[in-house]
């Protein structure tokens, strides 16, 4: 089995390819949790776009969740990859010890401090006197499940880095299937609601965890969790974190972008606007999947590479994921392109918000084909443990350009709503071009210091 997962060896596109097609599955599996509720809020009668609305404004507190799983799930991985291809096993437990422990803390803070503040919060992030209470009902619940959802995600990176892809799909996929279930069951069979998705939200993270944890303390796994010899390492946490950091920017400032649009959206076109917003970003989900995979499944193979140092088969590894990747993106541009309305109502019913978030979308989805550049660069950086550059690109495309750019365009022109939607393609551009570019740059420079 060792053999089996040793990345240094065989076909890049086979290894990428192996982990891409069950980590892509995960993923859909891994937004399931959240695409589910919104279709089945989206479609409840007669209040189907004010919940939507509701929980579009959970958003940036969902994301906070993601971004601190990021923070450990996203640092620990790579590094772990990387003493893989160095065969260090001590580091190997020590990066995965380390990340858990990190998750089990972090998780319990967050949920007691977003209790604690929830109104307060919620308001900031745009709610009103209609829309709070859909919110606060959804997560009331929600947080319940926050320990399960960091523990499931953040260490399901540590199955596909030891080139289990199938068994981490399946991590996430027995949760994501009882969510499915759950969900008609508590909204509907029991009238329970907004919350009733919630609570069929939080079974279906806690089926999740259980499998995570079960596998890495199990046989199979190479590397083993060993939970009783797990101690806090100060200087291994500052490496995972330093280099998670990034993940945790890409998913924070997805946040900072989320609360900008909400309040910006609230204040030049209403509650509904927020509802449109909901349905785009899930739409963007749901087409990020492939890509997404594609990209995290490179990751481990080229962290692996850069311990053996097999620089050329990085440059491999990057050469077969790029045309993939542009030319998928561009698909989905022309799809959306064309069938804007279709693609919305599998989200939502509500005539007037599928009148209003047609042209919403051709503006949001413009130029999709560039963020898989940025996608690339970022993947790339992650894989080669260059926390830096991650960092800077990740702050470059949310924080430098859409939040500017949200608060901003709205006010320019009579654009309104439509300068909220126009920031995100302007982002694309910006950061696709620069990142990419940096990191053809920085993958050049790979072993001439050692005589390459």
């Amino acid at each position: 089995m060792t053999e089996q997962n040793d990345f240094s060896t065989g076909s890049i596109p086979r290894h990428i390819l192996t982990l891409a097609i069950p980590m892509t599955l995960a993923q859909l599996v891994q937004i399931a949790y959240n695409l589910v509720d919104r279709i089945y809020i989206g479609h409840m009668e007669g209040t189907s776009s004010m919940a939507l609305t509701g929980l579009g404004l959970t958003f940036p507190i969902v994301t906070v969740i993601m971004a601190f799983t990021n923070l450990f799930g996203t640092g620990g991985a790579p590094l772990f990859s990387i003493a893989r291809g160095r065969q260090n096993e001590e580091a190997e437990h020590r990066y995965m010890e380390n990340t858990f422990l990190m998750l089990c803390i972090s998780s319990v803070a967050i949920t007691l401090l977003c209790y604690g503040f929830m109104k307060p919060v919620l308001y900031l992030f745009g709610a009103s006197d209609e829309s709070y209470p859909y919110a606060a009902e959804y997560l009331r619940v929600y947080l319940l499940g926050t320990p399960f959802v960091m523990i499931s995600t953040g260490m399901n990176g540590f199955i596909n880095a030891q080139g289990f892809g199938k068994t981490g799909m399946f991590t996430i996929l027995f949760g994501a299937v009882a969510n499915i279930i759950l969900d008609p069951i508590f909204i509907f069979g029991f009238n329970m609601g907004i919350a009733g998705a919630a609570i069929a939200t939080v079974i279906s993270q806690l089926l999740s965890a259980v499998w995570v944890m079960l596998f890495l303390t199990g046989r199979r796994a190479l590397c083993r969790l060993r939970i009783r010899r797990a101690r806090l390492h100060g200087g291994t946490v500052w490496e995972i974190a330093r280099l998670g950091v990034a993940g945790f920017i890409m998913q924070a400032s997805n946040g900072a972008v989320q609360i900008a649009a909400n309040n910006t959206l609230g204040s030049f076109g209403g509650d509904i606007y927020i509802g449109v917003m909901t349905v785009l970003n899930s739409v963007r989900e749901v087409v990020l999947l492939p890509m997404q995979g594609l990209s995290n499944a490179a990751q481990p193979v080229i962290g692996y590479n850069l311990g053996a140092r097999k620089h050329d088969r990085i440059r491999e590894a990057i050469r077969f994921i790029t045309p993939i990747s542009v030319v998928y993106a561009a698909l989905c541009w022309l799809l959306i392109f064309l069938f804007p309305e279709p693609i919305m109502a599998m989200f939502n019913s509500d005539p007037e918000l599928l009148q209003k978030g047609a042209p919403a979308m051709h503006i949001f989805f413009f130029g999709f084909f560039m963020m898989a550049f940025h996608s690339i660069g970022q993947c790339v950086f992650v894989g080669l443990g260059k926390s830096r550059q991650a960092v800077c690109f990740s702050l470059l495309r949310k924080i430098v350009v859409v939040v500017p750019l949200t608060l901003l365009l709205p006010r320019i022109g009579g654009l309104g709503v439509s300068g909220v939607f126009l920031a995100e393609p302007i982002s694309n551009f910006v950061s696709g071009i620069a990142c990419f570019a940096t990191m053809l740059w920085t993958v050049r420079r790979l072993g001439k210091t050692d005589g390459e």
